[in-house]
């Protein structure tokens, strides 16, 4: 009874707030007393009568009636077509039974999400002014491929020996879709203004050398930001390490276990740079507030598509290697890979648990970095200004000669 009625006048509080917020109080149905003395009249009606619920369908009913005469009333004169205040006087109904069969989290979450929705009303308003044509679309998307397709597909391996299986890739396309989309998400809706570090950390967990590339641009375009866009590039290749290891954590937790204090290092190594280039180069005139990376869907059917394509050939390609020439081959190859796109080898090799040991695993892994960053300093020092020459030379050397100490000590 207690907790009853304590649900009931938290919920008709919220009520009374927001309403009296929208200068709505004289003509709503109700606020705190009402929607208690409703929580307790469901509650006293199951407890008389609980085996058919008998009292309890007629106090509903009795407690429709009014609702209806109340939103009839609220339609003809203000014109207001809204029943959330109906809905939420029926649930705070049935909060007796409620209390009385089920847990106590879940009344709980009920209560706590019927107070949350009730006073997010002007947020709700905001986020759909915001929401682009396409993004429910989007949304449909990734529930498609995540929640349909991924449990229908077969788990069989396609070639005895290596574990390559339909559902495994479509698993692999999942996560990946998975990180970019939430970077995404993030950027568009919630930190819109943000500024350009943190549009350099977003990127990264979706494309740290698309990244660096269109910041590099701009880097160019725009000389009065200059050391905004180079602290940007290392922080995005920053989040490239913690990318490969929320992979590594999903897909192999021996080598997790065993790599995560290396990649922690090297994404702190990596953001350092960039933080001591943003603090102590003397910063140039004029702050970036928007966006340098431009909205792009990460769900696109043709990336999925080529990844997916990458991601199959590389995990062949990785185990004819490794029955050939062994790990000297897996480092040749772990090198050759890096000048082009890191996650399908990645992912493979994460996936697969080829039969080499954790640390081979590990070197391979910062061995295709390596090769990577190399290949994002050539194309930062490419596309940006002459002035950003010595920094990005000397920033991205001193990260990839931290990764060599790391794999020397492995």
């Amino acid at each position: 009874f207690v907790l009853v009625t304590v649900f009931s006048l938290l919920i008709g509080l919220s009520q009374r707030k927001v309403h009296v917020i929208d200068h709505r109080d004289h003509r709503i149905f109700g606020t705190d007393r009402t929607f208690t003395f409703i929580g307790i009249f469901g509650y006293i009606l199951y407890l008389l009568h609980p085996k058919d619920l008998l009292l309890f369908i007629i106090g509903a009913l009795i407690l429709a009636s009014f609702l209806i005469v109340y939103y009839l009333y609220h339609l003809r004169n203000d014109r207001d077509y809204g029943i959330t205040s109906i809905l939420i006087a029926l649930i705070t109904y049935c909060l007796g039974p409620l209390t009385e069969l089920q847990p106590l989290w879940l009344v709980l979450i009920v209560v706590v999400t019927v107070l949350i929705f009730a006073e997010l009303k002007e947020s709700f308003i905001s986020l759909s002014e915001k929401i682009g044509k396409d993004e429910f679309i989007t949304l449909a998307k990734f529930l498609i491929i995540a929640g349909v397709i991924l449990p229908i597909v077969p788990d069989t391996p396609f070639v005895e020996g290596l574990s390559l299986t339909p559902y495994r890739i479509w698993l692999a396309v999942v996560v990946v879709s998975g990180i970019s989309y939430a970077s995404y998400l993030l950027k568009k809706y919630l930190l819109q203004r943000s500024g350009i570090l943190v549009a350099g950390l977003l990127g990264g967990l979706y494309s740290s050398t698309a990244t660096t590339i269109i910041l590099a641009k701009k880097c160019r375009q725009e000389p009065g930001k200059m050391t905004h866009y180079m602290s940007a590039i290392f922080l995005a290749t920053s989040m490239m390490y913690l990318r490969v290891l929320i992979l590594i954590l999903i897909f192999n937790m021996e080598l997790f276990l065993y790599s995560w204090p290396w990649f922690l290092i090297l994404m702190a190594l990596s953001a350092g740079t960039g933080l001591f280039l943003f603090l102590f180069r003397k910063r140039d005139s004029g702050e970036g507030d928007t966006q340098p990376i431009p909205d792009k869907n990460p769900l696109e059917f043709q990336t999925a598509l080529i990844f997916t394509a990458l991601f199959v050939l590389l995990s062949f390609i990785t185990y004819a290697v490794l029955n050939r020439f062994g790990t000297p081959g897996l480092n040749v190859l772990s090198f050759l890979v890096g000048m082009v796109d890191i996650d399908p080898f990645l992912l493979s090799l994460f996936e697969e648990k080829f039969a080499i040991s954790i640390v081979a695993m590990t070197v391979a892994s910062f061995q295709a970095i390596i090769s990577n960053n190399l290949m994002k300093m050539i194309y930062a020092m490419i596309f940006s200004d002459k002035k950003t020459y010595l920094y990005l030379l000397s920033g991205f050397l001193f990260i990839v000669a931290i990764n060599i100490l790391i794999i020397l000590m492995l």
